[in-house]
C-alpha cells in the first residue's frame, strides 16, 4: 500500500519541495493551501503526472475553528482517492515570517506568529490524529534561528521553539502507537518565505551565506529530500529530534 502524506502550505517552498520528492520515492500527497489555489492545482497536476495520486485542500493553519471541517474534507477526499480514511505521515509546513524588533512588535503580528505557527500545530495535529495511522510519521517545521539570534525575529524564532519542545512532548505521548514525531529546523533558505527576502535581498543573502560553513544560502532542494528520507522506514528509529538542514549556519 502506498503512503499518504499531508503537507500543510504546499502550494510553495518547501512544502511544494517536499511534495515532489515524497513523490518521487513513490508516495501519494495530500496538499493544502490558504489562497494560492492556481498553485496548488498545478502542483497536483504536476504529481500527477509522475503516476502518483495528489489532492489540494484549503485550510487557513492559523484559524483553529475550522478544523474540525477540515477533517471531515480530508476524511472524504481519503475515502474518494485511496479507499481509506487514514493517512501516514503530517507534515506541519504551513507558516510565515514576520520581522520586527521587540521594541517594535505589535501584538497582532505576536498572536498571527502564535496562531499559525504553534496553535496551529497543535490543535491541527490534535485534530487530524484518529486519521493518522499507528506507525504513522509527524515533522514539525522549525527554523534555524532557535539556535543562532538574527535581529529581529525574536518573535518568530519564540514560537518555533515552542514546536520544538511540543515535538519532544508528542514523541512521547505518541510513542505507544507507534508514531515518530520530529522537529526539522532549515537554515536561511531562498523560497518565497517572507516574501522572498533571502532570496531577493542581497544584504540578506549575503549576511547568512556569511555565517555558514558550506558557504551559501540554502536552496528547497537541500531541504525537501531530507524530509522525504525522513518519512521512510530507514528513519523509523529517529523520534523526538531537533534536526537541523542548513549547511553548517552559525557553527
Amino acid at each position: 500500500m502506498n503512503t499518504i502524506s499531508l503537507i500543510t502550505g504546499a502550494s510553495r517552498g518547501l512544502g511544494r519541495n517536499a511534495a515532489l520528492h515524497i513523490a518521487r520515492k513513490g508516495g501519494d500527497v495530500v496538499i493544502t493551501y490558504q489562497s494560492r489555489v492556481s498553485d496548488a492545482l498545478a502542483l497536483v497536476d504536476e504529481l500527477t503526472a509522475m503516476g502518483r495520486k495528489a489532492v489540494a485542500l484549503q485550510l487557513d493553519v492559523g484559524d483553529t475553528a475550522t478544523f474540525p471541517a477540515f477533517g471531515a474534507s480530508l476524511r472524504a477526499a481519503l475515502t474518494k482517492t485511496w479507499g481509506r480514511e487514514t493517512f501516514d505521515h503530517l507534515v506541519n509546513n504551513a507558516g510565515h515570517g514576520d520581522v520586527a524588533p521587540i521594541t517594535e512588535t505589535t501584538e497582532a503580528q505576536f498572536d498571527r506568529l502564535v496562531d499559525v505557527h504553534f496553535k496551529g500545530v497543535f490543535f491541527l495535529t490534535q485534530a487530524l490524529l484518529p486519521l493518522l495511522v499507528d506507525g504513522g510519521r509527524i515533522i514539525n517545521l522549525s527554523t534555524g534561528l532557535t539556535r543562532i539570534s538574527a535581529p529581529g525575529w525574536s518573535a518568530y524564532a519564540a514560537v518555533k521553539g515552542a514546536v520544538e519542545v511540543l515535538s519532544v512532548y508528542m514523541a512521547r505521548e505518541l510513542g505507544g502507537r507507534g508514531i515518530t514525531v520530529n522537529a526539522v529546523a532549515p537554515g536561511a533558505i531562498e523560497t518565497d518565505f517572507f516574501g522572498g527576502a533571502v532570496r531577493d535581498t542581497p544584504e540578506f543573502n549575503q549576511f547568512f551565506a556569511g555565517i555558514t560553513a558550506l558557504g551559501r544560502v540554502g536552496v528547497a532542494d537541500d531541504v525537501g529530500p531530507m524530509i522525504a528520507s525522513l518519512l521512510s522506514t530507514d528513519n523509523r528509529w529517529v523520534t523526538g529530534q531537533r534536526i537541523e538542514v542548513s549547511g553548517g549556519q552559525g557553527i
